[in-house]
C-alpha cells in the first residue's frame, strides 16, 4: 500500500502540482509566524516550546486520523480509507514541482541564449543579486538549489513516510524543515536564538535520510567521484547536510559545486574550489567542470534515476512484506 500510495501522489503531482503559495502552505506559514510572534520573548527554551506545539498541533491530529481509519472495522473499506488518506498527506508534503518550473525556465532561457531571463529567473527564485553574474555560477547556483530541494522536497519525505504512521512522519518532517528556515533565514531571525531548537531538530531528523539520498546520488551517478567528494568536500559547506547533498551531487554529476556567491546562503568560502591553504595545510582542488547549461539538464537526469531508484527498493520492500 506505502508503494502505490507514493506513486499515485506521484503522478498527481505531475499532472496538478501544488504551488508554493497554495492555501494549506500559507496558513502553516501563517500559523509559524504567528507562534513565532507569540513565544519569542529571546530564549532558546521559548523556540524549543513553540516547536514542539507546532509540531503537536499539525502532527498529531494527522497520526489520529490515521490511527482512527485503521480501526474500521470493515476491512476493504478500511483499506481504501488508509490508502486515500496516505496519497493525500503525501501529495500535500512532495514538493517536486513546487519549484521545478524556476529550474526547467532557467534552462529554457540558458538554451535559447537569453542569459539576462535566466539571472532574473534565478533571482526571483533564490532572492540573490544575480545582476551581472556569470553564466557559470548562474548554472551552478541552480544545481545547487535543484540538489537541495530535492532532497528536502521528495526524498526526505519519503523516508519519514516509509516509518510508522507514516502520514504523520512526514509532516514532521516537512514542518520540522520549514521552521529550520522560516525560525532562522529572515533578516529580522538571524541573531535570534528562539529558531536553534529547530535548526537542530532538524539537523537530527534529516541525518538519516540525507546520507540516504547521498548514497542514492552515487549510485546512479559517478559513484567513485561522489563518494570521493563525499568525504573529502562537504565539510567545507557551513551547513553539513547541504555539504553531503552538495558534495555527493557533485561527484555525482562530474561538475565543481560550491563556489561562492554573493549572499548565498549554502556555498563553500570564495576560495574552496581552489588550491589554498586552510591552517597551514595544502588544501586540494574540488574534481570536476565549472556548471554550464548541460549540468542543468544532468541535475534533472540524475534527480529522476535517482527517484526511480528509490521506488524500485520500496517496490522490493513491500513485494517482501507482502509475501513474507
Amino acid at each position: 500500500m506505502t508503494f502505490f500510495s507514493i506513486l499515485i501522489a506521484l503522478v498527481l503531482e505531475q499532472l496538478k502540482p501544488l504551488r508554493a503559495d497554495n492555501p494549506v502552505y500559507a496558513l502553516i506559514k501563517a500559523y509559524a509566524m504567528r507562534m513565532e510572534s507569540w513565544f519569542n520573548a529571546g530564549q532558546a527554551s521559548h523556540g524549543r516550546l513553540a516547536w514542539c506545539l507546532v509540531m503537536a498541533s499539525l502532527a498529531l491530529p494527522v497520526a489520529i486520523i490515521y490511527w482512527l481509519l485503521k480501526l474500521i472495522p470493515a476491512p476493504e473499506v478500511r483499506m481504501l480509507a488508509v490508502f486515500c488518506w496516505n496519497v493525500l498527506i503525501v501529495y500535500l508534503t512532495l514538493g517536486f514541482r513546487h519549484y521545478s518550473h524556476y529550474f526547467s525556465a532557467i534552462q529554457l532561457a540558458l538554451s535559447a541564449g537569453d542569459e539576462s531571463r535566466a539571472r532574473q529567473l534565478l533571482a526571483d527564485w533564490t532572492g540573490l543579486d544575480t545582476v551581472g553574474m556569470e553564466i557559470s555560477e548562474v548554472c551552478r547556483i541552480a544545481v545547487e538549489r535543484a540538489l537541495v530541494t530535492s532532497h528536502r522536497s521528495v526524498f526526505g519525505v519519503f523516508f519519514w513516510f516509509l516509518m510508522p504512521v507514516g502520514p504523520a512522519c512526514a509532516i514532521m518532517y516537512r514542518l520540522a524543515e520549514y521552521l529550520a528556515r522560516a525560525w532562522n533565514e529572515p533578516a529580522h531571525m538571524k541573531n535570534e536564538v528562539f529558531g536553534h531548537f529547530a535548526q537542530r531538530a532538524f539537523y537530527v531528523i534529516d541525518w538519516i535520510p540525507v546520507r540516504l539520498t547521498a548514497i542514492a546520488f552515487a549510485i546512479v551517478g559517478n559513484f567513485e567521484d561522489a563518494i570521493y567528494c563525499w568525504r573529502n568536500f562537504a565539510s567545507r559547506w557551513r551547513e553539513a547536510a547541504v555539504g553531503i547533498i552538495l558534495a555527493s551531487g557533485s561527484g555525482a554529476l562530474g561538475v565543481r559545486l560550491g563556489a561562492a556567491a554573493e549572499g548565498a546562503a549554502n556555498v563553500l568560502p570564495p576560495d574552496a574550489a581552489m588550491v589554498d591553504t586552510v591552517a597551514g595545510a595544502e588544501t586540494e582542488a574540488m574534481p570536476g567542470e565549472e556548471p554550464g547549461p548541460r549540468a542543468l539538464q544532468s541535475t534533472v537526469a540524475l534527480v529522476w534515476r535517482a527517484l526511480v531508484l528509490w521506488m524500485m527498493l520500496l517496490l522490493l520492500l513491500s513485494v517482501a512484506v507482502f509475501f513474507g
